[in-house]
């Protein structure tokens, strides 16, 4: 490994700009063929790659993947619209109640201390890991799911503060909360739940700027990296199997949030 890295610091500063470049790139189309796979913009997993690949700070590591995330679930929702029929009404209303909630859990983001921050996105992600094993007996349930339509704003407030606070989670914990206390399809829900991230995903990108929390050149080849391959990700989300897929899923965000204990802690 140190032999690695040797020859890649005695590389010629050109090798390095390509790397720089097709670095990102690549993870974008990776990151936007499961942002459109399981109807999230993909920060999930791009956040902790640039915070422990890239080295950036927790903060600035949210505010690049909010370069990315922003234009992936616009052309997410678009192609699940596309598939189903997504209420305006309905979501104006979640777009709406997201905005209220984003900007103040972003701006605590930013004033957050880094490794706390860290932490509080490993938790989150371990949190999220449970919830998506627990996923399938509790899709078993969603037939007898029966909560309100009025309580749907609810939904975009939760949803709201945890892509304001974290750059991400919005689509990810709303799908279950529209699966599982409303009873939509899973393929309806996640396209309803795109509704929630990029309202939340254009405050909180705008909130991260202020703060000079953003790698605009990372996170713009992020950005077209996704959108070359986003559209996949929603047509494979109607052909794969949900169970599997999510229980890998699952399995990765465990991963992840303990590798980023482990750097917080280091």
């Amino acid at each position: 490994m140190l032999r690695g890295m040797e020859l890649l610091l005695a590389s010629p500063p050109s090798s390095l700009l390509s790397f720089s470049l097709l670095g990102p790139l690549l993870l974008g189309a990776l990151l936007g063929g499961i942002g459109g796979l399981l109807g999230i913009g993909g920060g999930i997993i791009a956040i902790p790659v640039l915070a422990m690949g890239f080295g950036m700070e927790q903060q600035l590591a949210q505010g690049t993947a909010l370069v990315m995330i922003t234009p992936n679930v616009l052309i997410a929702f678009w192609r699940y619209r596309q598939r189903h029929h997504l209420p305006l009404r309905t979501v104006g209303l979640l777009g709406l109640a997201t905005l209220l909630a984003t900007w103040p859990a972003a701006w605590l983001a930013v004033h957050l201390d880094s490794h706390v921050l860290m932490l509080c996105f490993a938790v989150f992600l371990v949190g999220l890991a449970l919830w998506f094993f627990h996923g399938a007996r509790a899709a078993a349930q969603a037939a007898n799911a029966g909560w309100h339509e009025r309580w749907l704003p609810g939904v975009g407030i939760v949803g709201g503060f945890f892509a304001g606070l974290f750059g991400v989670g919005s689509g990810i914990v709303a799908a279950p909360l529209l699966t599982r206390g409303f009873g939509k399809p899973q393929a309806v829900a996640q396209g309803l739940a795109l509704a929630l991230v990029a309202p939340g995903a254009v405050v909180a990108l705008a909130t991260f700027a202020e703060a000079k929390q953003v790698a605009w050149q990372t996170g713009a080849l992020l950005a077209i990296g996704g959108m070359a391959t986003v559209s996949y990700g929603v047509a494979w989300a109607h052909r794969l199997p949900e169970k599997r897929l999510r229980r890998l899923f699952a399995a990765m965000l465990l991963v992840t949030a303990a590798l980023m204990i482990r750097q917080a802690w280091a």
